[in-house]
């Protein structure tokens, strides 16, 4: 994509990784439907008025919407008893489709509403093992590169070519470990443990907070280096797979704890964006080449995943949490509770979509010249 100019690399970059995703996903869905006997009526990327469609010999109809921002699949008996007709030339009592979504047992259901987020992870577990194969592991990336002047690591005396081995305790083995450890701890000190030409030392060192951030939003915290270019190393089929697996693993904690230190307001909300965001960064990555797009598929695929299992109405997290109630009462919930929880759900997520946007344009810039220009 890099021979593309940049809007038709990021809208076609955008297309591509979001596509890739949402498919898996709604695939993780068919399958299980599939498993557990479930007829499926229809397969569709995106929304909107379709673009393409073709029914396969099951019957299922697959089609592309032409606004790709997600997907969904149709099981049979999903909508609610009173909005499902029976077949006009089944016998009476049998259906030729088997039995409605809404008949089945509560695991069955649960099974399938789960199998979505399950193959966002499986799919970043795949793809880190393709890259750890073809491209390699990255490998003893906690050195040193370039001290800031007058940083917070260059008082306490960092100097370029040490190695960080631990903070606080904490050992890391890649530069994103030591930046997830520190941003959150802006103006606490930390116990920096170092590997200096073969000797080990310590030093204590403050974060200083980041320039700029927004009124209200917690300080980020930095110590004024960089890190040094990535050795990959290639690894083999069996290393590369468990490697992906732990590698997603990985991503999964540092997502959560992200998330939770901006609910505990250790971390801005300002780093919360939408799909104008993973449009941006879609157009940049693929600028960087193959690998740098197959890595950011795989960190989307996990966020994908866990924003799915958020226990929210309307999400594959909400509908979990009504299996579970519906499992512990013997009985589902009655339509009106779960009607206002799914209004409830798309309040959440219309308020979510809003703020998200709301960054994005902030990160363009758009206020800021709507400022300028009005004065």
């Amino acid at each position: 994509m890099q021979f593309l100019p940049d809007p038709f690399r990021t809208i076609l970059a955008f297309v591509v990784v979001l596509g890739v995703l949402v498919f898996f996903h709604e695939l993780g869905h068919y399958a299980a439907a599939r498993w557990r006997g479930i007829y499926v009526e229809r397969f569709s990327i995106g929304f909107g008025r379709r673009i393409a469609a073709w029914t396969d010999r099951r019957g299922t109809e697959w089609q592309i919407g032409w606004l790709p921002l997600g997907g969904y699949v149709k099981l049979y008996g999903q909508e609610g008893p009173g909005d499902v007709t029976d077949s006009v030339d089944a016998p009476a009592g049998h259906d030729p489709r088997g039995p409605r979504f809404h008949d089945k047992s509560v695991l069955d259901r649960a099974i399938v509403v789960a199998a979505g987020p399950a193959a966002n992870f499986v799919l970043a577990a795949v793809l880190f093992a393709a890259l750890f194969m073809a491209v390699g592991r990255p490998v003893g990336t906690t050195s040193v590169a370039s001290v800031v002047a007058g940083g917070a690591a260059e008082r306490a005396g960092v100097m370029v070519g040490d190695r960080i081995v631990s903070l606080d305790e904490t050992p890391v083995t890649r530069f994103e470990q030591v930046q997830a450890y520190v941003q959150p701890r802006a103006n606490q000190p930390i116990q920096l443990h170092l590997l200096r030409e073969g000797r080990e030392m310590s030093v204590t060192v403050t974060p200083q907070p980041r320039a700029g951030a927004a009124e209200g939003a917690a300080p980020v915290g930095l110590l004024g280096i960089g890190g040094g270019a990535p050795v990959y190393e290639r690894t083999d089929p069996l290393s590369a797979i468990w490697g992906g697996i732990a590698y997603t693993g990985e991503i999964t904690v540092q997502t959560l704890g992200g998330i939770w230190q901006m609910i505990a307001g250790q971390r801005g909300t300002e780093e919360l964006g939408g799909p104008l965001r993973i449009a941006q960064l879609s157009g940049q990555v693929a600028s960087l080449g193959l690998s740098s797009l197959v890595t950011f598929m795989a960190i989307l695929s996990v966020n994908l995943a866990l924003i799915n299992l958020f226990p929210i109405p309307v999400l594959d997290g909400g509908h979990l949490v009504f299996y579970a109630i519906e499992a512990l009462r013997g009985r589902p919930l009655p339509p009106r509770a779960v009607e206002y929880g799914f209004r409830a759900g798309l309040a959440v997520l219309a308020t979510l979509f809003i703020f998200a946007t709301w960054n994005d344009l902030s990160n363009f810039g758009l206020f800021r010249w709507v400022h300028g220009l009005f004065g």
